[in-house]
Order: C-alpha cells, then structure tokens, then sequence
C-alpha cells in the first residue's frame, strides 16, 4: 500500500514537472512533493518507539523547522507568513533546547545530528530558490507537509517506554498549533 502510494506520487510530480514549461520550479515542486509522503512514512516507522531513530528525526526536524523559519522571516511579505515562523523558530528552538537538555540521562550514548539530511537539505534549498512571488506559498506547503511529518512521528512515540516520550507529548500542541495557522494562511492564498 505505502509503495503503490509513494510510485503513485512520483508519478503525479514527474508528470507535472515534465508538463510545465520552466524546468527549474516544477522540478523543486516535484521534490517538494516526493518529500510530503516520504516524511510520512518515514516518520510513521520512526515514532514507533524506537528512540535510536526517535532522536536523530525529531531533532533534523526541529533544525529545517528553525531554518526554514530564519528564511521566512528574510523572505516573506506577508505579516501572516511572518508570524507563523517567528513562532515555529520560537517553539521549535524550545523543543530541540529541551530535548538536547534530556539526552545526557534519557539517551547517553545518542548524539544528536548536527546537520540536515539530504531530504531535509532539499527543501532548505527548494526554499532559497522559490521566486519572490512563489516564496509564501512554498514555504506554507512545506510547513504544512513538514508539520504532518512531526505529528506522525511525536504521536508515534508519545507511549514509548522512553523518558523522551514526555517531551514527545509536549511538543504535540505546539505542532497542531502551527498546522492549523499554516493551514488558514494556505486558505486565504
């Protein structure tokens, strides 16, 4: 099931980035798009208690949710834009803060990444080169994505036997709250 959906969006973002006449936004687009379900899957068998993938996930998500924020706030025009991610860097700061406070007893032996992974690292990317007029609605679909993406894998681990499925419980409003607000903004585009 999770194959036949993945092949099937590949396709739909291979087709529409081989229908359009510019060749560099449909191909960030189709990047942008592949990435949605695979951070779904991903993050789906990542939360599922097992703290050693936990850990690493949670915290790349916090580093690309903290610097696509810093993007937005250069970047953006809209004051609704800007809102949402002076708020995502805020809370998102305050998470990753938290839970690197937590792992010297929680997960001694787990070092945390200090860079994004090459998924993450495209969407970074994907985001610095969206024109000027694509800019917010880039930066809401991916937020919007990415947010899905941090429900699954917090929700996944909340009931693991971790000391860390505390913070994952926390962290869960704070991302609901930024979905929604991304979601509205999406909305009224």
């Amino acid at each position: 099931m999770i194959r036949t959906l993945l092949a099937g969006t590949a396709c739909l973002a291979l087709l529409s980035a081989c229908n359009s006449e510019q060749a560099s936004e449909p191909v960030d687009a189709a990047q942008d798009a592949m990435s949605a379900p695979v951070g779904q899957t991903s993050a789906a068998v990542m939360g599922s208690n097992m703290q050693s993938a936990y850990i690493p996930n949670a915290a790349m998500g916090d580093m690309y949710e903290i610097q696509s924020a810093d993007i937005a706030l250069e970047r953006s025009q809209n004051a609704q834009v800007k809102e949402l991610a002076q708020m995502i860097k805020t809370d998102h700061t305050t998470a990753s803060n938290e839970m690197k406070a937590m792992l010297p007893q929680a997960a001694p032996d787990t070092t945390p990444p200090t860079d994004l992974d090459e998924r993450r690292q495209g969407l970074i990317d994907n985001l610095r080169s969206a024109s000027a007029a694509d800019f917010d609605r880039v930066f809401i679909d991916q937020q919007i994505a990415a947010h899905n993406e941090a429900l699954t894998l917090h929700r996944g681990f909340a009931d693991a036997d971790s000391p860390l499925a505390a913070h994952a419980r926390k962290v869960v409003p704070a991302i609901e709250g930024h979905l929604r607000m991304a979601e509205q903004i999406k909305a009224a585009m």
